[in-house]
């Protein structure tokens, strides 16, 4: 499908509000247009302190509205509820720690929160804000409410913010927003592949506790695995995410278990996985933990400490040894060396359908990172090399490809 027919006629909501990120949005405008969609900018009043809506209305080519009233000589109106039907979808970006509030909590005191109440279409939102809004336990909250009710979060970036900070909270650039929404319609068209496809995903690291303070656990941050789920969960699968502890936000149609450690996750993963048709591994396991857990804090005594470590549950390789026919298991790989080869010695060591490998030597991949860049690799010993993408499209690669092996295998 072109990008172009995808996009024609679409009716598009850009609802804008009051943060710096506003300007990036005559951008995405210009893109929107270009690709063919019908673009109607609302923008909250205090959204006009930074972008016009002279340039808005030149590049939508349609008025930029902001109040109720159209004309208040004639007493002529901007009807919400009419907007809120005529849109296919409403995207609200940059969304502000203050218009996430009102969102979550049906608070209506202008013509965009209006529409965004009347809204019957899909709604994605860009949150924008300095990193310790972002941060901030409420916001974090009102975030999963809007997720929970069938909002579409489309996940700040990492990097310099107003403040001169460094961190989350950077508005996505305007080509991911797009790419994003294109993503969405794709998922509109595809087959009716993951309707009936029941799926185990696991993702994050695990946390080994030391004493009740400290722990062993790795950098892993579960973007990735958080990334797949929610492009499952849009797909209609029925995802179920084993998920150590992480900072992202799934879908709220996922069916999410909370876990700490390596035996945790073990228990989890068994129990679930002998319904399912599909189990994804993405978590960073750890492989060893302290054979005895202090159950006080361990105070400072001597100039050095030793801690004697015991191997966690294999959890890969104990589902690879109970998979049925009708079942599909795909592994993850990071390797810092010897790549290819130790990622297909644990696809055969763990009966693996797929792996999924990345290189830390890559820039850009690994831990922590909005992008990726994967190789992979099935039983038959084909590779396919991915360029570095968003883990949003990384995701839907994986998936591609997951549903041709289940199909085929």
């Amino acid at each position: 499908m072109h990008t172009f027919s995808m996009w024609k006629n679409k009716k598009i909501i850009l609802a804008i509000t009051g943060g710096i990120a506003a300007y990036k949005m005559t951008t995405l405008t210009r893109l929107l247009i270009k690709a063919g969609a019908q673009v109607q900018v609302v923008m909250s009043p205090e959204a006009h302190t930074f972008v016009t809506p002279l340039t808005l209305a030149t590049l939508s080519k349609n008025p930029v509205l902001t109040d109720f009233q159209a004309d208040k000589r004639s007493g002529t109106w901007n009807n919400h509820v009419e907007l809120g039907l005529w849109a296919d979808i409403m995207l609200i970006a940059p969304a502000t720690a203050n218009t996430l509030a009102k969102m979550a909590n049906g608070l209506c005191d202008n013509l965009l929160m209006a529409v965004y109440l009347s809204a019957r279409c899909p709604v994605f939102f860009a949150p924008a804000m300095d990193l310790d809004m972002y941060q901030h336990f409420s916001v974090k909250q009102n975030i999963s409410k809007l997720t929970t009710h069938g909002n579409h979060l489309i996940p700040p970036a990492y990097g310099e913010l107003a403040s001169g900070l460094k961190g989350e909270g950077r508005l996505a650039e305007p080509e991911y927003i797009f790419k994003e929404l294109e993503n969405y319609w794709l998922s509109q068209n595809k087959s009716d592949f993951w309707k009936d496809k029941k799926v185990m995903l696991t993702a994050g690291p695990t946390r080994e506790a030391i004493d009740p303070v400290r722990f062993i656990s790795n950098h892993s941050s579960g973007k990735m695995g958080y990334a797949i789920a929610n492009q499952l969960a849009k797909l209609g699968a029925e995802v179920h995410l084993i998920s150590g502890p992480s900072q992202e936000v799934a879908d709220g149609n996922i069916k999410i278990k909370q876990v700490e450690s390596a035996q945790e996750m073990y228990l989890a993963s068994i129990k679930i996985f002998p319904q399912c048709h599909i189990a994804i591994l993405a978590a960073a396991v750890s492989d060893y933990t302290p054979a005895e857990k202090a159950t006080k804090k361990i105070k400072k005594k001597s100039e050095d400490m030793h801690i004697s470590l015991i191997k966690t549950p294999d959890i890969a390789a104990e589902l690879g040894k109970i998979k049925k026919q009708g079942q599909c298991n795909i592994g993850f790989a990071l390797e810092t060396d010897n790549e290819l080869k130790n990622a297909q010695g644990k696809l055969e060591r763990k009966n693996f359908d797929l792996i999924v490998l990345n290189s830390l030597q890559d820039a850009g991949a690994g831990f922590g990172h909005d992008t990726n860049r994967i190789k992979i690799i099935d039983r038959k010993g084909q590779i396919q090399n991915f360029a570095l993408k968003s883990k949003a499209e990384v995701a839907q690669d994986i998936i591609n490809q997951i549903e041709k092996t289940y199909q085929n295998p």
